[in-house]
């Protein structure tokens, strides 16, 4: 018979499955291996903003259309979140995070030999479908190797590989394309993410050795009763609105928006908008580590985390909107540096909540809930925001009616946030 505990804020299942693991140097080498594919693929989830240049003049296109080749990779991740947290569930960790890489090598293979965009957008759907299976397998092995006190932490490492990746990724792509050109640079990626894939199927194990009673594959269950058994949680409620409120924002800017912001919105130069952006994106990528022991330590300060940080970046988005004659740069790079904080802090936290109440071997449909929340977010606020700089005039004054979505969004989501945070507090009391 299984039974439900809750321990502080965090509940956990016993019964079948309260065998937790220990960790240890195994668990380390699966999970880096593991982190080694995801880092690979954020080099291929952000290669075409290096190659846009090329990639216009190879393929023939305009900006508007080439612009449509980042975005349907996004999406195609967004929309398989849920399906690939089930697929997760049913086959476990190793397989499934071996298929996501089989798939960016076929994407990267047919984007490198494409003649004509056609070809060029299936590749990058292959890439978005292979990337939206690798990140939850990450965090799921996490959930299966390492003791419950260390997810914490470990997802806050998967984090800032992630962001590492962000960051530093494109560099080497770009030396190779202008040292070997289009094809051989792809191709090279390719076989790196070939390599990858044997060294996930060769090394990485779903569950210890000797783990009894410790199963690393869901019961079978529909993505409907699967869907019920996550939001009938409070934990992977809470996770999906603390990454809406607090992931969403940067990642807006890093994927279209804060260079444009930057440079037309604040006035700063292109060197030093570009440096400025960096400089955000990988500053703050030492503090989710930080986090994650002091959560595995005191889960408790899951709650302060998350509301000061959501409250704060409220605060900073709205100033942002409704600054009169826009925010003064100070302003607007310290609206930056948090919303850089809030993505860096959003891993540690957000599937941290999204464990609560979810037995390990069903982690993949709440993380994908959690993870896809963010991203829709912020794919409907990139979108929305390139709408409303399209139908007004080139004035720095327009990015605030651009940014409005965004700061309304951030501002629900954390209102939501709160409501369920309360509403578990008040049901903690009356147990």
């Amino acid at each position: 018979m299984t039974q439900t505990h809750t321990s502080g804020d965090r509940a956990f299942v016993t019964g079948r499955v309260s065998k937790e693991p220990v960790g240890g140097a195994r668990a380390w080498l699966v999970w880096g291996v593991a982190v080694a594919a995801y880092f690979l693929a954020m080099l291929h989830r952000n290669g075409l903003g290096v190659a846009a240049l090329e990639a216009q003049s190879r393929f023939d296109v305009g900006p508007a259309l080439l612009s449509l080749l980042p975005m349907l990779q996004l999406f195609v991740y967004v929309l398989l979140q849920v399906p690939a947290g089930l697929l997760a569930d049913r086959l476990g960790p190793r397989y499934t995070l071996g298929m996501g890489m089989i798939a960016i090598a076929l994407g990267s293979c047919l984007f490198a030999l494409a003649p004509g965009i056609e070809l060029a957008v299936a590749g990058r759907f292959l890439i978005g479908l292979g990337d939206a299976l690798v990140f939850l397998n990450v965090i799921r092995l996490a959930a299966l190797w390492f003791p419950r006190s260390r997810y914490a932490l470990v997802s806050g490492l998967t984090g800032v590989v992630g962001g590492t990746g962000q960051v530093a990724s494109a560099a080497p792509l770009a030396w190779a394309l202008d040292g070997f050109g289009w094809e051989t640079a792809f191709l090279a990626t390719t076989g790196f993410t070939v390599l990858m894939a044997l060294m996930v199927l060769l090394v990485v194990r779903d569950r210890p050795v000797g783990a009894a009673g410790h199963s690393t594959v869901a019961d079978p269950i529909s993505l409907w009763g699967a869907l019920k058994e996550a939001l009938k949680a409070e934990g992977p409620r809470i996770g999906m609105a603390h990454h809406a409120a607090v992931m969403a924002p940067f990642t807006m800017m890093m994927v279209l928006w804060g260079y444009p912001y930057l440079v037309g919105g604040l006035g700063l130069s292109e060197g030093t908008a570009a440096l400025t952006l960096t400089g955000l994106a990988g500053g703050a990528l030492w503090l989710a580590p930080v986090a994650g022991v002091l959560v595995g330590r005191w889960p408790g300060v899951r709650v302060y985390f998350a509301l000061i940080l959501s409250g704060v970046l409220t605060l900073g988005w709205l100033l942002l909107v409704a600054w009169p004659g826009g925010a003064p740069v100070v302003v607007g790079v310290a609206v930056l540096a948090v919303s850089a904080l809030g993505q860096t802090m959003a891993p540690t936290v957000s599937f941290d909540f999204a464990r609560d109440g979810i037995p390990a071997s069903r982690t993949g449909v709440a993380s994908g809930l959690v993870n896809m929340s963010g991203f829709t977010t912020a794919v409907i606020c990139t979108v929305a925001a390139g709408a409303i700089l399209q139908a007004l005039p080139e004035d720095p004054a327009s990015y605030q009616w651009a940014f409005t979505p965004m700061a309304v969004a951030t501002f629900l989501s954390t209102c939501v946030l709160v409501v369920f945070i309360r509403r578990r507090a008040r049901a903690a009391v009356a147990q």
